[in-house]
């Protein structure tokens, strides 16, 4: 695995580092917590959970802090599905006690969102004690959470220590680890897209990075079936998978290497959740299944050839006061954000489109090269989600797959990302191909 020196600037032309100084991943590791909350010269410790995971290992992490002389107070979320919003911050602010000089949450993805912020708030150290392998946000110093009903991300604390405690996580229901390999999957899409923006945009990239996350990336599918009866073992490499693509995020200082469009169609799937009250899954799910439609489409564009002439027409009839009805109609109030993106960003601007449309061109068998060398086939891809009995529709989990060209077109609005339905757009080929990949 590849290791990198915080103090040794990288031939990408960085210095790659990580927020995160601690991550123990072994068999009783929540044993080792009081050595930390020592070593940052704290006194009393913040146990934050929520019904379904303070009983996990609350009273325990309590007991052997007292074992150790150090005191600690404690707030437990009522809710059986809490939600990352205001309402959970503000009560957690609220509860906080004051006497407390260091944090440490159980839990996945809300529990940690939220505990991030309180972190950030406060400035005190902050540990946490991941309650499955689910998702590859601990190490982040941001939070997603809901404002006023609409998916943001906002400034937190990344935290200083995480425990994967493996006889917590190998007691997690499967399907919190399946959800946490759907994380990981997506780092297939991710790395070809930000080869392919690199490539067209001159974005900045770093191969080291990306092979790092490659790596991470195997690891975990060599080992996918093994879940499944939640050896140890795939417990591990999932969970230090999803520890090492946070870090990459950190290294390179973007969320390219773990990211591209298929965490944008679980955002958007997310998004019409919030709005419209429509069936969600967990994001880990709604990643694979956005990766599995992603490699659909990079299958079906590898037969696309260019025609510079169509994409500047389309680009120049392009109505966006139209299409940001549409996006409105699809999403709710969410696409207020998304259309005032365009304002900063520009990406519909036809001047900039013709520069892109010529590099487009002039690489596309560039193109091509790098999307079969990061993307697995769809018959391979579909393999692996069997491997772990993994959905492979979202029908298997209660969703709507009617309207999946639309949402591949509301992907583009999302970030100020280069990804697929950006290149789709500026082939000028966007709305005649979601028709013929995914149904009108």
């Amino acid at each position: 695995m590849i290791e990198f020196d915080p103090n040794v600037v990288c031939e990408c032309g960085k210095v790659h580092k990580t927020d995160l100084e601690n991550c123990v991943v072994k068999s009783g590791a929540i044993k080792d917590i009081p050595l930390f909350v020592k070593k940052y010269n704290c006194k009393k410790a913040y146990i934050i959970g929520d019904i379904n995971t303070y009983p996990i290992a609350g009273d325990k992490i309590a007991a052997i802090l007292a074992e150790a002389g150090i005191p600690s107070a404690h707030h437990i979320f009522p809710d059986r599905r809490l939600e990352p919003d205001e309402k959970a911050v503000g009560s957690l602010l609220m509860a906080y006690d004051a006497s407390c000089d260091i944090i440490i949450a159980i839990g996945s993805g809300v529990i940690n969102d939220i505990s991030k912020i309180l972190a950030h708030r406060t400035g005190h150290p902050y540990i946490i004690v991941a309650s499955a392998a689910y998702m590859d946000g601990y190490a982040s110093a941001t939070s997603s959470m809901a404002l006023a009903g609409v998916k943001v991300t906002v400034k937190a604390k990344a935290p200083e220590v995480i425990i994967g405690d493996l006889d917590i996580l190998s007691g997690a229901p499967v399907h919190m680890a399946k959800a946490g390999l759907g994380d990981m999957l997506a780092k297939y899409i991710a790395i070809c897209e930000w080869r392919i923006s690199n490539l067209i945009n001159g974005e900045y990239y770093c191969e080291h990075v990306a092979q790092y996350t490659r790596e991470s990336l195997k690891a975990c599918v060599d080992r996918a079936p093994g879940l499944l009866t939640r050896d140890p073992d795939s417990m591990d490499a999932l969970f230090t998978g999803l520890i090492n693509c946070g870090k990459s995020m950190d290294y390179a200082g973007v969320s390219r290497p773990a990211a591209g469009v298929e965490h944008y169609f679980s955002h958007i799937w997310d998004m019409r959740g919030l709005e419209f009250g429509t069936p969600t899954s967990s994001h880990g799910v709604q990643c694979a299944l956005g990766t599995l439609y992603t490699i659909k489409a990079y299958d079906a564009l590898k037969k696309v050839v260019p025609n510079k002439q169509k994409a500047l027409d389309y680009a120049a009839n392009f109505d966006f006061e139209d299409w940001g009805r549409q996006l409105t109609e699809f999403v709710g109030k969410g696409a207020e954000a998304m259309i005032a993106l365009e304002a900063k960003e520009h990406k519909y601007d036809v001047e900039k489109h013709k520069k892109r449309i010529d590099v487009i061109i002039d690489k596309w068998d560039d193109i091509l090269k790098i999307i079969d060398e990061e993307l697995p086939t769809l018959s391979e891809f579909e393999a692996i989600l069997d491997s772990f009995e993994a959905p492979k529709s979202l029908s298997e989990v209660g969703m709507d797959d009617s309207n999946l060209g639309m949402v591949l077109k509301s992907t583009k609005d999302i970030r100020d990302k280069y990804i697929l339905s950006r290149l789709l757009w500026d082939l000028g080929i966007i709305d005649e191909f979601c028709d013929e990949v995914f149904g009108k």
